[in-house]
């Protein structure tokens, strides 16, 4: 059973979706996050996967009133990324409701930082962004590419203890042209014991279906399900009869 987490990603305050994490391409599909976080909510699932794209480019978290009204008005378990730089801002992700966080920049570039906040805060609060893009991972809200390899990058904080990574195929991010499926399972069959979150390219529940029979054990999804492509309520529902 693959675990469902819908996405929110967050540019002045608005829920939108952008193309290969191209901040030229963004569509605004709602005004107001909550609203659709109540919708996801409604729909049966129990965790809500947010960015705050404005905060990734700033380097710095940016949507925070954002993230407290997602916390204070759902009962969704938050996971909170993009712009987390520094020890106040994952400070103030905590504090502001966000359940567990999403760090990938740091984890390159400040690795004695990354270090610290999994012994201080945990492997269950700390989930590892790796963004790829021609097989390197990328940083800074995908604005710059690293000289790091995926699976060497996964193995040294694999061996740190981290246990949950989610990993963005960049070139299928929001093109709706399926999940890059052969890369996630070049993933778990490196690391079995992972908790990979696989997000980009969704296109269908079929899509979904397919990362599930893959053996992958979470999804990340936005874009099919604000065009329509997606019936959530139906997806959970068949999920929940598989348990």
């Amino acid at each position: 059973m693959i675990e469902l987490i819908p996405a929110i990603d967050i540019i002045e305050g608005k829920c939108v979706r952008l193309a290969k994490g191209d901040y030229s391409q963004k569509t605004v599909y709602a005004d107001d996050p909550v609203a659709m976080a109540l919708q996801f909510e409604e729909a049966g699932v129990q965790r809500l996967h947010v960015v705050d794209l404005d905060g990734a480019k700033s380097r710095h978290i940016v949507n925070v009133e954002v993230l407290r009204k997602l916390a204070r008005e759902t009962k969704l378990t938050i996971d909170f990324g993009g712009g987390i730089k520094t020890d106040e801002d994952i400070e103030k992700a905590f504090d502001s409701g966000a359940s567990m966080v999403t760090v990938g920049s740091v984890a390159v570039t400040q690795p004695e930082r990354f270090a610290h906040w999994m012994e201080k805060y945990g492997d269950s609060r700390m989930i590892l962004g790796a963004d790829v893009r021609n097989g390197k991972i990328s940083i800074n809200g995908w604005l710059e590419d690293s000289e790091e390899d995926l699976l060497p990058f996964l193995r040294r904080y694999i061996d740190m203890g981290v246990t949950n990574v989610l990993c963005t195929e960049i070139s299928r991010d929001g093109m709706l042209q399926g999940p890059a499926i052969c890369l996630y399972q070049e993933v778990m069959k490196a690391y079995p014991s992972l908790h990979l979150i696989a997000s980009g390219g969704v296109s269908s529940e079929e899509d979904i279906e397919a990362l599930d029979a893959a053996g992958i054990p979470a999804v990340v999804f936005g874009k099919a399900y604000y065009e329509g492509r997606i019936d959530l309520k139906k997806i959970v529902e068949r999920n929940s009869i598989k348990q």
